[in-house]
């Protein structure tokens, strides 16, 4: 995209950890930004909290949605779109994991992340396909190592991931055609409130969430020539390797 001021961009789970790493950037790069939560609370919170860091009062809303119903990811985008007038970017981010041995994993489980994951992944470019045709713009999902690589005890996780990887290269092949540029980027280990972490200064050696940003500005500023379709990105130096 040639100049990204006055873009709009909604992302899936916004309210913490990648998703507001990823709306703090786009904020400060002029962008408008349109951030969804199941909680109307935690969204209006954040949006107040963005605007206020960025000095963007105006450009970012909040709206409640549940990425596993398609009808409320079409409510999000129309949100978006009697907002801004458009929708040039969307962020494929919310997700969930339960992780644990195949003996033990509960088909609760196994449904809440596969719907949230992977099915969410699917509302979230099937409700706004039309709208990104019309500008010629970007979808972005948020899939994992996981999604390559898989572990004892990620059974539902992994699927999901390696799911999202799947699914977005070949909705990729999908929309190319139109113009629409569609990437999945594959983060290691995060700082983030995943699974039960909290981040503090042991995580310094971890991706920092604005890293994460920075490299979704990387990608929508690209020359347009130019697809960088799957991209791994994981830690430096973790503290195995030390």
């Amino acid at each position: 995209m040639d100049n990204l001021k006055g873009k709009v961009a909604l992302i899936t789970g916004g309210t913490k950890g990648i998703g507001y790493g990823v709306a703090e950037a786009l904020l400060n790069q002029g962008l408008k930004v349109v951030i969804t939560s199941r909680s109307k609370d935690a969204a209006d919170e954040v949006v107040e909290e963005l605007a206020s860091k960025t000095n963007s009062t105006g450009s970012i809303i909040g709206v409640q949605a549940d990425v596993r119903q398609l009808d409320s990811q079409e409510e999000a985008v129309n949100q978006a779109l009697k907002t801004f007038g458009q929708l040039d970017i969307v962020i494929a981010n919310a997700g969930l994991g339960h992780f644990g041995s195949i003996e033990d994993l509960t088909s609760e489980q196994w449904n809440q992340v596969i719907d949230t994951n992977l099915t969410g992944a699917f509302n979230s470019i099937k409700a706004s396909v039309d709208a990104l045709k019309n500008t010629k713009g970007y979808y972005i999902t948020i899939s994992s190592l996981a999604g390559t690589n898989f572990f004892a005890g990620g059974s539902a996780y992994n699927a999901s991931k390696f799911g999202v990887t799947g699914f977005t290269q070949a909705v990729m092949l999908d929309l190319r055609k139109y113009g629409v540029k569609v990437s999945t980027i594959m983060p290691g280990s995060v700082s983030t409130h995943f699974n039960g972490n909290e981040p503090s200064d042991k995580d310094a050696w971890k991706i920092q969430i604005e890293d994460i940003g920075e490299l979704v500005i990387d990608l929508l500023k690209m020359n347009p020539r130019t697809l960088p379709s799957k991209i791994e990105v994981r830690p430096t130096t973790p503290p195995s390797s030390k």
